[in-house]
């Protein structure tokens, strides 16, 4: 770079990971895998990158203590396991870092009502005429702090949450306008192909569809799942078009790809059974996961290891989250005078 020429911006990337259940295959294809290709590395080694567990955001459905520590742990050893690596990213958990929350309130103080009502949780919840608590209306706002609080650049998400960028975009807009330029205002990235994972019914894979293939479940578990999966009743010498089959598209999640070619090739052919697709299915799936799966094992065996990683992670976070808070709290008026009030 010349001399004289103007540093690039710095890329900081920011992402959380409801723990609200353990991670299926559209957690990793959908978001994960972005997560760690996003990590600072030789090509990017002015990148930031921050990933949280939000336990937080799960207390809006999961109601059991236990139950959300057990997520939030096993969320943590899942994401080391599967390629998040804590000396390139910062990986927290969200309730650790107080800053969030106080930062939260600060936003509420100049989010529109109207602005909420329109979310997409909300409204779908009111539409259907089932309760909703305060937690899910004002969901969008802390979801704002979790971006601002780190000056987030990039923040990877599916389709149906760019709506909350937007939400974050327009709050800290509100913000810098009322108090001066407090807040980086964060772009989203559109994770590529939709992220859309069939599950095995052929719907989108969901734990509320009970229609999902567990990263880390037991291979026999999974592999009778993958035998029961739903499939269409054409005899086996027609030929088969693999784009309008999600049998082959799970297939080419976790094949290699002249394995996915032949693959395809045989569909068009014909003359092959389901079966035959079922268990080279679970073969490349165990294949894929391997080494997830032997990182997993070594990460169980030492659980004091990911306390470690989440602490260094926390004390990480909240360093940056808590200038960011003391540069919003300076701008609306809430820093005392020195000698007195919050040091």
């Amino acid at each position: 770079m010349p001399a004289d020429a103007t540093p690039p911006a710095p890329v900081r990337v920011l992402s959380g990971i409801q723990p609200t259940g353990r991670f299926h295959w559209g957690n990793y294809f959908g978001a994960i895998r972005q997560y760690i290709d996003l990590q600072p590395g030789e090509d990017r080694p002015q990148a930031e990158a921050y990933y949280f567990i939000a336990d937080l955001h799960a207390l809006t459905t999961v109601r059991e203590p236990a139950r959300l520590r057990s997520l939030v742990h096993d969320a943590a050893v899942d994401l080391v396991s599967l390629g998040l690596d804590p000396a390139r990213a910062t990986l927290f958990v969200q309730s650790d870092v107080p800053e969030v929350t106080e930062l939260t309130w600060l936003l509420m103080t100049v989010a529109p009502m109207g602005l909420l009502e329109r979310c997409h949780a909300y409204k779908d919840k009111k539409s259907r005429g089932l309760p909703a608590d305060a937690g899910l209306f004002t969901y969008p706002v802390l979801m704002s702090a979790d971006i601002l609080a780190y000056d987030a650049t990039v923040v990877p998400v599916g389709e149906d949450q760019v709506q909350h960028i937007e939400v974050c975009r327009d709050l800290a807009g509100t913000f810098n306008h009322l108090y001066g330029t407090v807040f980086t205002l964060p772009a989203p990235r559109l994770v590529a192909g939709g992220a859309r994972v069939p599950g095995t019914d052929g719907q989108k894979m969901s734990k509320s569809y009970d229609n999902t293939l567990d990263v880390f479940e037991p291979a026999a578990a999974q592999k009778k799942k993958i035998m029961r999966i739903t499939t269409d009743s054409r005899p086996m010498e027609e030929p088969k078009n693999p784009d309008d089959d999600h049998l082959f598209a799970l297939y080419s999640l976790v094949a290699a790809a002249d394995e996915t070619r032949r693959m395809a090739d045989l569909y068009r052919r014909g003359g092959f059974g389901y079966g035959e697709v079922k268990k080279a299915l679970a073969e490349a799936a165990a294949q894929f996961f391997g080494e997830a799966r032997a990182r997993r094992a070594a990460l169980e065996a030492d659980p004091a290891r990911i306390e470690e990683i989440l602490a260094d992670g926390a004390r990480r976070a909240r360093a940056k989250a808590g200038e960011v808070l003391a540069r919003a709290r300076r701008a609306c008026g809430l820093e005392r005078r020195a000698g007195g009030g919050r040091p």
